[in-house]
């Protein structure tokens, strides 16, 4: 045989085992490389702790208030939800409108605030090659003319995404602790509060990433054209006296329902007690029970309503159990709301739930069907086949108090209470905001200076970098011991 029909069978051999691997890690996929639409999400930020001090402290005797459903987390930053805007994974630029905000007002003088000072829509924008920075819808009032302005999209920040490569994301994309700077716009925003290139409050964030759809998606047939009706010739009028009709059934005086959802954040100032710097704990969802961001949500539900008297009775399911206060291995705090319930009757509203664990006082309680809170049911409305109320102002009943181990007296304003059923099996409930799949650290004090994606990344065609890497290495390493093999055959020669 001669040596060129000798070379030739591990020649192919090696040729088919490199396009077998190209094939696998090179292949175009279905989905290219195209732009996908970021769908949920949230962003953690304080903005400026120092700032927040200032704002409700002594001099400026002022107060902040959140707006769109906007929250507080972990007692030191604001929450912001239902990110919504673009993503590239080829070049990596990442664009992420939130929703939500927050006003701060103070120095109040002659009833008007000399300090006034909104921040909405936060967006966070990466462009290609890694720079980055933070805008807001902001309206502001000068402290010199007392002239409100505003800004569309403002570019309030500067965020430093050094070292990090957003390119080839997919799934939840999670950025932690990133640097921010305040910048020219900004620091007219802070109505000369802050001078640009002041650090602020680093931003956390976490967007979800779907995968992108093919572009070559078949077109959905067509809707068939409605038949034109034919006219059927008009019967002729009987003259047959028409059958007296026999009396309908009485309609119940009561509507049962069997869907709805029960929209409440507790308190603002407990959530962030519980979460903060003193207890330490954190909080626990379970049974259904939904995180909404600035509230929890509880659902299913089921209950009777009489629309001629207002009474209702809805029971909803769901746990949240709040933790912290630990020492030895205990925790000191060990709080668990179950199942909450609406009552209505007699022109008075009632929040009830069932009550159990260990509140700061010591005191080790088992509640059923405790009555938590009190609330005037005339801002109930029927719309769109929903019974619901909206944001009512909720008071702290005497058995809520014993509930919370005395942390707040009777009479004590709680977050305000939604809820909604569906009278209409059909009616759709509010929908939660969409604070998306992945939930995102909270800033800490002690927290790097950095930030790191946390979403592996993937070739566009959903194939792991790591693997197309691995391959052509592979790959280098196949070459290198056929350019071996045929080196040797050749001395042989």
């Amino acid at each position: 045989m001669s040596l060129s029909r000798r070379l030739r069978r591990p020649a192919a051999a090696l040729l088919a085992v490199l396009a077998a691997l190209l094939a696998v890690g090179l292949s175009p996929g279905p989905a290219a490389a195209a732009e996908g639409r970021v769908s949920g999400g949230r962003l953690d930020w304080g903005i400026k702790q120092s700032f927040l001090t200032y704002v409700t402290g002594p001099i400026a005797k002022g107060s902040w208030a959140l707006t769109g459903g906007a929250a507080t987390v972990g007692g030191t930053a604001f929450r912001f939800h239902s990110a919504n805007g673009t993503y590239d994974p080829a070049t990596g630029a990442l664009t992420a409108a939130f929703s939500g905000g927050v006003r701060f007002t103070g120095h109040q003088e002659n009833g008007a605030d000399a300090l006034d000072l909104s921040l909405g829509r936060v967006t966070f924008r990466a462009v290609q090659g890694g720079a980055a920075g933070l805008y807001a819808d902001v309206s502001s009032k000068s402290r010199e003319t007392g002239q409100v302005s505003g800004a569309s999209q403002a570019k309030v920040a500067d965020l430093s995404l050094a070292g990090v490569d957003l390119r080839g994301a997919a799934g939840t994309l999670t950025l932690s602790n990133v640097p921010a700077t305040l910048t020219d716009a900004g620091a007219k925003a802070f109505a000369g509060f802050y001078a640009a290139g002041t650090a602020l409050d680093p931003v956390t964030l976490s967007v979800n990433l779907p995968a992108a759809q093919a572009t070559s998606a078949a077109p959905s047939p067509s809707a068939a054209p409605t038949p034109m009706p034919t006219s059927t010739p008009t019967a002729e009028p009987s003259t047959a006296p028409a059958p007296t009709a026999e009396p309908t059934a009485q309609a119940p005086a009561r509507t049962e329902f069997a869907a709805g959802a029960l929209d409440w954040g507790v308190r603002r100032t407990f959530r962030d007690y519980v979460t903060g710097a003193i207890a330490q704990g954190r909080w626990e969802l379970g049974a259904g029970a939904a995180d909404g961001g600035a509230f929890y949500r509880w659902s299913p539900a089921k209950g009777t309503y009489d629309p001629a008297t207002g009474e209702l009775t809805a029971a909803f399911t769901g746990t949240v159990r709040f933790t912290g206060l630990r020492t030895g291995g205990t925790d000191g705090l060990d709080l668990t709301l179950a199942n909450p319930g609406v009552t209505v009757a007699g022109g008075r509203g009632r929040l009830l739930a069932d009550v159990s664990g260990r509140t700061p006082d010591g005191a080790v309680q088992q509640l059923t069907g405790a009555e938590l809170a009190v609330f005037d049911p005339a801002g109930l409305t029927s719309e769109g086949g929903l019974l619901k109320a909206v944001e009512l102002p909720l008071t702290l009943a005497e058995t809520g108090a014993k509930a919370f181990g005395g942390l707040y007296p009777p009479g004590t304003a709680m977050d305000p209470l939604s809820f909604a059923v569906a009278l209409d099996p059909a009616a759709a409930l509010p929908p939660l905001p969409d604070l998306g799949s992945g939930p995102a650290a909270v800033p800490g004090a002690s927290a790097p200076p950095s930030a790191a994606p946390v979403a592996a990344p993937s070739s566009p065609d959903g194939v792991p970098v790591a693997a197309v890497a691995g391959g052509a290495a592979l790959v280098a390493a196949l070459a290198a011991t056929g350019g071996v093999l045929l080196r040797r055959r050749r001395r042989a020669a």
